[in-house]
Protein backbone atom coordinates (compact mmCIF):
# COMPACT_ATOMS: atom_id res chain seq x y z
CA UNK A 1 0.00 0.00 0.00
CA UNK A 2 1.23 3.47 -0.91
CA UNK A 3 -0.07 6.84 0.18
CA UNK A 4 1.45 8.53 -2.90
CA UNK A 5 -0.79 9.42 -5.81
CA UNK A 6 1.54 7.96 -8.41
CA UNK A 7 1.39 8.83 -12.11
CA UNK A 8 -0.16 5.45 -12.83
CA UNK A 9 -2.69 4.17 -10.31
CA UNK A 10 -2.66 0.46 -9.65
CA UNK A 11 0.84 -0.29 -10.91
CA UNK A 12 3.87 -1.31 -8.90
CA UNK A 13 7.04 0.69 -9.30
CA UNK A 14 10.52 -0.48 -8.34
CA UNK A 15 12.08 1.53 -5.50
CA UNK A 16 15.10 3.57 -6.58
CA UNK A 17 17.68 3.12 -3.83
CA UNK A 18 20.90 4.60 -5.22
CA UNK A 19 22.54 5.85 -8.36
CA UNK A 20 26.02 6.01 -9.82
CA UNK A 21 27.13 7.23 -13.22
CA UNK A 22 24.49 6.38 -15.80
CA UNK A 23 22.86 3.72 -13.61
CA UNK A 24 20.07 3.68 -11.03
CA UNK A 25 19.94 0.72 -8.63
CA UNK A 26 16.68 -0.41 -7.12
CA UNK A 27 16.07 -1.78 -3.63
CA UNK A 28 16.52 -5.35 -4.90
CA UNK A 29 19.93 -4.55 -6.32
CA UNK A 30 18.88 -4.50 -9.99
CA UNK A 31 20.72 -1.96 -12.14
CA UNK A 32 19.03 0.16 -14.84
CA UNK A 33 20.97 2.04 -17.52
CA UNK A 34 19.46 5.53 -17.58
CA UNK A 35 19.37 5.98 -21.34
CA UNK A 36 16.82 8.79 -21.15
CA UNK A 37 18.16 10.82 -18.23
CA UNK A 38 14.74 10.26 -16.66
CA UNK A 39 13.01 12.80 -18.89
CA UNK A 40 16.20 14.27 -20.42
CA UNK A 41 17.14 15.61 -16.98
CA UNK A 42 20.17 13.73 -15.64
CA UNK A 43 22.83 15.22 -17.89
CA UNK A 44 25.68 14.32 -15.50
CA UNK A 45 24.24 11.00 -14.44
CA UNK A 46 23.80 10.13 -10.80
CA UNK A 47 25.98 10.78 -7.77
CA UNK A 48 28.41 13.13 -9.48
CA UNK A 49 30.95 14.10 -6.79
CA UNK A 50 31.40 17.69 -7.95
CA UNK A 51 27.70 18.41 -7.63
CA UNK A 52 27.17 16.64 -4.32
CA UNK A 53 30.18 18.47 -2.88
CA UNK A 54 28.74 21.82 -3.99
CA UNK A 55 25.41 20.97 -2.37
CA UNK A 56 27.08 20.02 0.92
CA UNK A 57 29.07 23.27 0.90
CA UNK A 58 26.01 25.41 0.22
CA UNK A 59 23.89 23.58 2.81
CA UNK A 60 26.53 24.24 5.43
CA UNK A 61 26.43 27.93 4.54
CA UNK A 62 22.74 28.70 3.85
CA UNK A 63 19.77 26.58 2.80
CA UNK A 64 17.13 29.23 2.11
CA UNK A 65 16.54 32.96 1.93
CA UNK A 66 13.39 34.52 0.46
CA UNK A 67 14.12 36.61 -2.62
CA UNK A 68 11.80 39.35 -1.38
CA UNK A 69 14.39 40.06 1.32
CA UNK A 70 17.78 38.88 -0.01
CA UNK A 71 19.79 37.85 -2.99
CA UNK A 72 22.55 35.28 -2.54
CA UNK A 73 26.06 34.95 -3.86
CA UNK A 74 25.35 31.58 -5.46
CA UNK A 75 22.26 32.89 -7.30
CA UNK A 76 24.24 35.87 -8.61
CA UNK A 77 27.06 33.60 -9.77
CA UNK A 78 24.67 31.28 -11.56
CA UNK A 79 22.95 34.22 -13.28
CA UNK A 80 26.33 35.59 -14.37
CA UNK A 81 27.23 32.24 -15.88
CA UNK A 82 23.89 31.82 -17.66
CA UNK A 83 23.90 35.32 -19.14
CA UNK A 84 27.57 35.03 -20.08
CA UNK A 85 26.83 31.88 -22.08
CA UNK A 86 23.49 33.06 -23.48
CA UNK A 87 22.58 34.02 -27.05
CA UNK A 88 23.11 37.62 -28.15
CA UNK A 89 20.83 40.17 -26.51
CA UNK A 90 20.07 38.19 -23.35
CA UNK A 91 20.87 40.34 -20.32
CA UNK A 92 19.07 38.86 -17.30
CA UNK A 93 17.90 35.62 -15.71
CA UNK A 94 14.75 34.84 -13.75
CA UNK A 95 15.29 31.76 -11.58
CA UNK A 96 12.40 29.38 -10.87
CA UNK A 97 11.93 25.74 -9.88
CA UNK A 98 11.21 23.97 -13.16
CA UNK A 99 10.12 24.09 -16.77
CA UNK A 100 6.40 24.71 -16.34
CA UNK A 101 7.12 27.59 -13.96
CA UNK A 102 9.55 29.01 -16.51
CA UNK A 103 6.95 28.93 -19.29
CA UNK A 104 4.34 30.56 -17.04
CA UNK A 105 6.80 33.32 -16.17
CA UNK A 106 7.80 33.84 -19.81
CA UNK A 107 4.17 34.21 -20.88
CA UNK A 108 3.57 36.78 -18.17
CA UNK A 109 6.77 38.61 -19.11
CA UNK A 110 5.56 38.80 -22.70
CA UNK A 111 2.20 40.22 -21.65
CA UNK A 112 3.67 42.72 -19.17
CA UNK A 113 6.24 43.83 -21.77
CA UNK A 114 3.44 44.99 -24.05
CA UNK A 115 1.42 46.47 -21.19
CA UNK A 116 4.46 48.54 -20.18
CA UNK A 117 4.76 49.72 -23.81
CA UNK A 118 1.09 50.66 -24.03
CA UNK A 119 0.25 47.88 -26.51
CA UNK A 120 -2.42 46.35 -24.31
CA UNK A 121 -4.26 44.88 -27.30
CA UNK A 122 -1.52 42.28 -27.75
CA UNK A 123 -2.75 39.13 -26.04
CA UNK A 124 -2.63 36.21 -28.47
CA UNK A 125 -0.15 33.35 -28.10
CA UNK A 126 0.70 31.13 -31.04
CA UNK A 127 2.44 27.77 -30.66
CA UNK A 128 2.61 24.56 -32.68
CA UNK A 129 0.59 21.39 -32.69
CA UNK A 130 2.35 18.42 -31.10
CA UNK A 131 4.41 20.68 -28.86
CA UNK A 132 4.78 20.31 -25.12
CA UNK A 133 5.39 23.32 -22.88
CA UNK A 134 4.45 22.09 -19.41
CA UNK A 135 1.51 21.00 -17.31
CA UNK A 136 0.41 24.11 -15.38
CA UNK A 137 -2.61 25.78 -16.92
CA UNK A 138 -0.87 28.50 -18.91
CA UNK A 139 1.81 26.12 -20.13
CA UNK A 140 -0.76 23.44 -20.93
CA UNK A 141 -2.82 25.95 -22.91
CA UNK A 142 0.27 26.92 -24.88
CA UNK A 143 1.25 23.33 -25.64
CA UNK A 144 -0.24 21.56 -28.60
CA UNK A 145 -0.79 18.06 -27.25
CA UNK A 146 -4.53 17.47 -27.50
CA UNK A 147 -4.57 14.40 -25.26
CA UNK A 148 -3.08 16.38 -22.39
CA UNK A 149 -5.24 19.44 -23.02
CA UNK A 150 -8.64 17.80 -23.49
CA UNK A 151 -9.76 17.16 -19.87
CA UNK A 152 -8.84 20.69 -18.82
CA UNK A 153 -9.91 22.61 -21.92
CA UNK A 154 -12.62 24.66 -20.11
CA UNK A 155 -9.92 26.05 -17.81
CA UNK A 156 -7.38 26.97 -20.49
CA UNK A 157 -6.73 30.43 -21.89
CA UNK A 158 -7.35 30.93 -25.59
CA UNK A 159 -4.25 30.05 -27.63
CA UNK A 160 -3.63 29.26 -31.29
CA UNK A 161 -1.68 26.48 -32.96
CA UNK A 162 -0.10 26.00 -36.36
CA UNK A 163 1.42 22.92 -38.00
CA UNK A 164 4.85 21.95 -36.67
CA UNK A 165 7.98 21.68 -38.79
CA UNK A 166 7.97 17.87 -38.75
CA UNK A 167 9.62 16.63 -41.93
CA UNK A 168 8.96 12.90 -41.56
CA UNK A 169 5.22 13.43 -41.23
CA UNK A 170 4.40 16.63 -43.10
CA UNK A 171 7.05 17.32 -45.76
CA UNK A 172 5.76 16.43 -49.23
CA UNK A 173 7.67 13.71 -51.16
CA UNK A 174 8.97 16.06 -53.87
CA UNK A 175 9.36 19.09 -51.57
CA UNK A 176 12.88 20.34 -50.82
CA UNK A 177 13.94 21.17 -47.28
CA UNK A 178 14.05 24.85 -48.23
CA UNK A 179 10.56 24.81 -49.71
CA UNK A 180 9.18 22.93 -46.73
CA UNK A 181 10.85 25.33 -44.27
CA UNK A 182 9.25 28.25 -46.12
CA UNK A 183 5.82 26.63 -46.13
CA UNK A 184 5.99 25.71 -42.45
CA UNK A 185 7.14 29.20 -41.44
CA UNK A 186 4.54 30.88 -43.65
CA UNK A 187 1.87 29.23 -41.48
CA UNK A 188 3.01 31.50 -38.65
CA UNK A 189 2.66 34.64 -40.73
CA UNK A 190 -0.77 33.53 -41.93
CA UNK A 191 -1.95 32.99 -38.36
CA UNK A 192 -0.62 36.39 -37.24
CA UNK A 193 -2.45 38.07 -40.12
CA UNK A 194 -5.61 36.15 -39.26
CA UNK A 195 -5.51 37.24 -35.60
CA UNK A 196 -4.50 40.82 -36.36
CA UNK A 197 -1.10 42.26 -37.22
CA UNK A 198 -0.82 44.06 -33.88
CA UNK A 199 -2.64 41.61 -31.59
CA UNK A 200 -0.19 38.71 -31.21
CA UNK A 201 2.22 38.93 -28.30
CA UNK A 202 4.30 35.75 -28.63
CA UNK A 203 5.19 32.68 -30.66
CA UNK A 204 6.39 29.76 -28.54
CA UNK A 205 8.41 26.87 -29.97
CA UNK A 206 10.85 24.13 -29.03
CA UNK A 207 13.90 24.33 -31.33
CA UNK A 208 14.01 20.51 -31.26
CA UNK A 209 10.62 19.11 -30.27
CA UNK A 210 10.97 16.79 -27.29
CA UNK A 211 8.63 14.43 -25.50
CA UNK A 212 5.45 14.85 -27.52
CA UNK A 213 6.82 14.15 -30.99
CA UNK A 214 10.24 12.64 -30.25
CA UNK A 215 13.40 14.70 -30.95
CA UNK A 216 12.06 16.43 -34.08
CA UNK A 217 14.60 18.91 -35.50
CA UNK A 218 13.70 21.77 -37.85
CA UNK A 219 14.77 21.77 -41.49
CA UNK A 220 16.82 24.27 -43.48
CA UNK A 221 16.28 27.91 -42.42
CA UNK A 222 12.89 27.41 -40.74
CA UNK A 223 13.82 29.25 -37.54
CA UNK A 224 15.54 32.11 -39.36
CA UNK A 225 12.29 32.61 -41.21
CA UNK A 226 10.34 32.44 -37.95
CA UNK A 227 12.63 35.02 -36.36
CA UNK A 228 12.16 37.36 -39.33
CA UNK A 229 8.36 36.98 -39.21
CA UNK A 230 8.28 37.74 -35.48
CA UNK A 231 10.41 40.84 -36.06
CA UNK A 232 8.19 41.97 -38.93
CA UNK A 233 5.06 41.96 -36.77
CA UNK A 234 6.59 42.90 -33.41
CA UNK A 235 5.91 39.46 -31.94
CA UNK A 236 8.14 38.11 -29.16
CA UNK A 237 9.85 34.79 -29.90
CA UNK A 238 9.87 32.50 -26.85
CA UNK A 239 12.09 29.46 -27.33
CA UNK A 240 11.33 26.56 -25.01
CA UNK A 241 14.65 24.79 -24.42
CA UNK A 242 13.55 23.08 -21.22
CA UNK A 243 14.21 19.64 -22.72
CA UNK A 244 16.42 20.26 -25.75
CA UNK A 245 18.68 22.91 -24.22
CA UNK A 246 21.66 23.19 -21.87
CA UNK A 247 23.90 21.01 -24.02
CA UNK A 248 21.51 18.21 -24.93
CA UNK A 249 21.81 18.72 -28.71
CA UNK A 250 25.58 19.32 -28.73
CA UNK A 251 25.64 23.08 -28.19
CA UNK A 252 24.73 24.71 -24.91
CA UNK A 253 21.61 26.20 -26.47
CA UNK A 254 19.81 24.39 -29.27
CA UNK A 255 19.06 27.68 -31.03
CA UNK A 256 22.79 28.22 -31.61
CA UNK A 257 22.54 25.69 -34.42
CA UNK A 258 19.77 27.76 -36.02
CA UNK A 259 21.76 31.00 -35.97
CA UNK A 260 19.08 32.94 -34.11
CA UNK A 261 18.49 34.47 -30.68
CA UNK A 262 15.13 34.60 -28.88
CA UNK A 263 13.51 37.40 -26.94
CA UNK A 264 12.80 34.99 -24.09
CA UNK A 265 14.13 31.49 -23.49
CA UNK A 266 13.09 28.89 -20.94
CA UNK A 267 15.54 26.34 -19.54
CA UNK A 268 15.34 23.68 -16.81
CA UNK A 269 16.06 19.90 -16.82
CA UNK A 270 19.74 19.92 -17.85
CA UNK A 271 20.29 23.19 -16.00
CA UNK A 272 20.46 21.38 -12.65
CA UNK A 273 20.79 17.83 -13.91
CA UNK A 274 18.15 16.56 -11.49
CA UNK A 275 20.21 17.34 -8.40
CA UNK A 276 17.76 20.08 -7.38
CA UNK A 277 14.55 21.40 -8.95
CA UNK A 278 15.56 24.47 -10.95
CA UNK A 279 14.54 26.32 -14.09
CA UNK A 280 15.01 29.79 -15.51
CA UNK A 281 13.81 32.35 -18.01
CA UNK A 282 16.55 34.14 -19.94
CA UNK A 283 15.28 37.54 -21.06
CA UNK A 284 16.47 40.06 -23.56
CA UNK A 285 17.64 43.54 -22.59
CA UNK A 286 14.56 45.10 -24.22
CA UNK A 287 12.28 43.05 -21.96
CA UNK A 288 14.23 44.06 -18.87
CA UNK A 289 14.33 47.72 -19.91
CA UNK A 290 10.56 47.81 -20.44
CA UNK A 291 10.07 46.67 -16.83
CA UNK A 292 12.82 48.89 -15.42
CA UNK A 293 11.66 52.02 -17.25
CA UNK A 294 7.99 51.33 -16.60
CA UNK A 295 6.51 49.92 -13.41
CA UNK A 296 9.92 49.01 -12.00
CA UNK A 297 9.14 45.37 -11.25
CA UNK A 298 7.93 42.12 -12.78
CA UNK A 299 4.51 41.29 -11.36
CA UNK A 300 5.15 37.66 -10.53
CA UNK A 301 6.97 35.48 -7.99
CA UNK A 302 7.33 32.09 -6.28
CA UNK A 303 8.37 31.14 -2.77
CA UNK A 304 11.30 28.98 -3.88
CA UNK A 305 12.63 31.02 -6.80
CA UNK A 306 16.38 31.50 -6.65
CA UNK A 307 16.65 28.80 -3.98
CA UNK A 308 20.30 28.70 -2.84
CA UNK A 309 20.61 24.91 -2.95
CA UNK A 310 19.04 24.76 -6.40
CA UNK A 311 21.38 27.50 -7.61
CA UNK A 312 24.38 25.66 -6.15
CA UNK A 313 23.36 22.54 -8.05
CA UNK A 314 22.82 24.44 -11.29
CA UNK A 315 26.14 26.26 -11.02
CA UNK A 316 28.03 23.05 -10.23
CA UNK A 317 26.43 21.22 -13.15
CA UNK A 318 27.26 24.01 -15.59
CA UNK A 319 30.82 24.36 -14.31
CA UNK A 320 31.35 20.60 -14.62
CA UNK A 321 30.07 20.55 -18.21
CA UNK A 322 32.49 23.33 -19.09
CA UNK A 323 35.48 22.01 -17.10
CA UNK A 324 35.18 18.47 -18.47
CA UNK A 325 34.44 19.58 -22.04
CA UNK A 326 31.31 17.46 -22.02
CA UNK A 327 29.69 19.20 -24.98
CA UNK A 328 32.36 17.60 -27.14
CA UNK A 329 31.37 14.23 -25.72
CA UNK A 330 27.72 14.99 -26.47
CA UNK A 331 28.62 15.62 -30.10
CA UNK A 332 30.90 12.57 -30.38
CA UNK A 333 28.63 10.14 -28.55
CA UNK A 334 25.59 11.64 -30.28
CA UNK A 335 27.12 10.84 -33.66
CA UNK A 336 27.93 7.32 -32.46
CA UNK A 337 24.42 6.85 -31.08
CA UNK A 338 22.93 7.93 -34.42
CA UNK A 339 25.20 5.53 -36.29
CA UNK A 340 24.44 2.61 -33.99
CA UNK A 341 20.71 3.28 -34.20
CA UNK A 342 21.00 3.31 -37.97
CA UNK A 343 22.86 0.01 -37.98
CA UNK A 344 20.33 -1.64 -35.68
CA UNK A 345 17.09 -0.11 -36.98
CA UNK A 346 17.85 1.25 -40.47
CA UNK A 347 16.22 -1.76 -42.13
CA UNK A 348 13.84 -2.65 -39.34
CA UNK A 349 10.36 -3.25 -40.78
CA UNK A 350 8.70 -1.27 -37.98
CA UNK A 351 11.07 1.70 -37.55
CA UNK A 352 10.04 4.50 -39.87
CA UNK A 353 12.36 7.30 -38.78
CA UNK A 354 15.52 7.86 -36.74
CA UNK A 355 16.02 11.51 -35.85
CA UNK A 356 17.44 14.03 -33.41
CA UNK A 357 20.59 15.94 -32.55
CA UNK A 358 23.44 15.17 -30.16
CA UNK A 359 22.38 12.97 -27.27
CA UNK A 360 18.73 13.65 -28.07
CA UNK A 361 17.61 10.95 -30.48
CA UNK A 362 14.40 9.08 -31.19
CA UNK A 363 13.04 6.23 -33.28
CA UNK A 364 9.48 6.38 -34.57
CA UNK A 365 7.68 3.03 -34.74
CA UNK A 366 5.30 2.30 -37.61
CA UNK A 367 3.19 -0.64 -38.66
CA UNK A 368 4.16 -0.14 -42.30
CA UNK A 369 7.33 1.63 -43.42
CA UNK A 370 6.25 2.40 -46.97
CA UNK A 371 3.01 4.16 -46.01
CA UNK A 372 4.26 5.40 -42.60
CA UNK A 373 1.04 4.00 -41.13
CA UNK A 374 1.18 3.96 -37.31
CA UNK A 375 0.15 1.12 -35.07
CA UNK A 376 -3.35 1.02 -33.64
CA UNK A 377 -3.23 3.25 -30.52
CA UNK A 378 -5.18 0.58 -28.64
CA UNK A 379 -2.06 -1.61 -28.74
CA UNK A 380 -0.24 0.93 -26.53
CA UNK A 381 3.00 -0.13 -28.14
CA UNK A 382 4.99 2.61 -26.41
CA UNK A 383 3.99 1.23 -23.00
CA UNK A 384 5.02 -2.28 -24.05
CA UNK A 385 8.42 -0.99 -25.15
CA UNK A 386 8.95 0.73 -21.80
CA UNK A 387 8.01 -2.42 -19.89
CA UNK A 388 10.26 -4.61 -22.03
CA UNK A 389 13.15 -2.17 -21.65
CA UNK A 390 12.81 -1.97 -17.88
CA UNK A 391 12.85 -5.77 -17.72
CA UNK A 392 16.23 -5.58 -19.47
CA UNK A 393 17.56 -2.95 -17.07
CA UNK A 394 17.13 -0.06 -19.52
CA UNK A 395 15.36 3.26 -18.99
CA UNK A 396 14.05 4.86 -22.20
CA UNK A 397 11.30 7.44 -22.73
CA UNK A 398 8.59 6.08 -25.07
CA UNK A 399 5.47 8.06 -25.87
CA UNK A 400 2.25 7.60 -27.80
CA UNK A 401 0.34 10.11 -29.91
CA UNK A 402 3.40 11.15 -31.90
CA UNK A 403 1.44 12.33 -34.94
CA UNK A 404 -1.62 14.06 -33.55
CA UNK A 405 -1.86 13.30 -29.84
CA UNK A 406 -3.58 9.98 -30.49
CA UNK A 407 -1.78 8.08 -33.26
CA UNK A 408 1.87 7.14 -33.43
CA UNK A 409 4.60 5.77 -31.14
CA UNK A 410 8.19 6.82 -30.61
CA UNK A 411 11.04 6.08 -28.21
CA UNK A 412 13.18 8.98 -27.01
CA UNK A 413 16.79 8.54 -25.92
CA UNK A 414 18.64 11.18 -23.89
CA UNK A 415 21.55 9.55 -22.03
CA UNK A 416 23.81 11.52 -19.69
CA UNK A 417 26.60 13.59 -21.22
CA UNK A 418 29.15 11.31 -19.53
CA UNK A 419 28.04 8.24 -21.51
CA UNK A 420 30.81 6.14 -23.11
CA UNK A 421 31.03 4.37 -26.46
CA UNK A 422 30.69 0.98 -24.79
CA UNK A 423 27.56 2.13 -22.98
CA UNK A 424 26.09 3.50 -26.22
CA UNK A 425 26.46 0.06 -27.75
CA UNK A 426 24.78 -1.59 -24.77
CA UNK A 427 21.90 0.90 -24.83
CA UNK A 428 21.16 0.22 -28.51
CA UNK A 429 21.46 -3.56 -28.06
CA UNK A 430 19.02 -3.58 -25.15
CA UNK A 431 16.64 -1.23 -26.93
CA UNK A 432 16.66 -3.42 -30.01
CA UNK A 433 15.68 -6.53 -28.08
CA UNK A 434 13.05 -4.57 -26.10
CA UNK A 435 11.39 -3.27 -29.27
CA UNK A 436 11.43 -6.71 -30.89
CA UNK A 437 9.92 -8.20 -27.75
CA UNK A 438 7.19 -5.53 -27.62
CA UNK A 439 6.34 -6.18 -31.28
CA UNK A 440 6.24 -9.97 -30.92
Amino acid sequence: MTHILHRQIGGTLPVAASGHGIEIIDSNGKCYMDASGGAAVSCLGHGHPAVTAALHEQLDRLAYAHTGFFTTEVAERLADRLVGDAPAGISHTYLVSGGSEAIEAALKMARQYFVERGETQRRHVIARRQSYHGNTLGALATGGNEWRRAPFSPLLIETHHIEPCFAYRFQQPAESDEAYAERAADALEAKIRELGDDRVMAFVAEPVVGATAGAVPPVADYFKRVRAICDRYGVLLILDEVMCGMGRTGTLHACEQEGIAPDLMTIAKGLGGGYEPIGAVLLGRHIYDAFADGSGFFQHGHTYMGHPLACAAGLAVQETIRRDNLLANVRDMGALLRRRLGERFGNHPHVGDIRGRGLFQAVELVEDRSSKAPFDPAKKLHAKVKKAAMARGLMVYPMGGTIDGTRGDHVLLAPPFIVTAEQIGEIVDRLGSAIDDALA
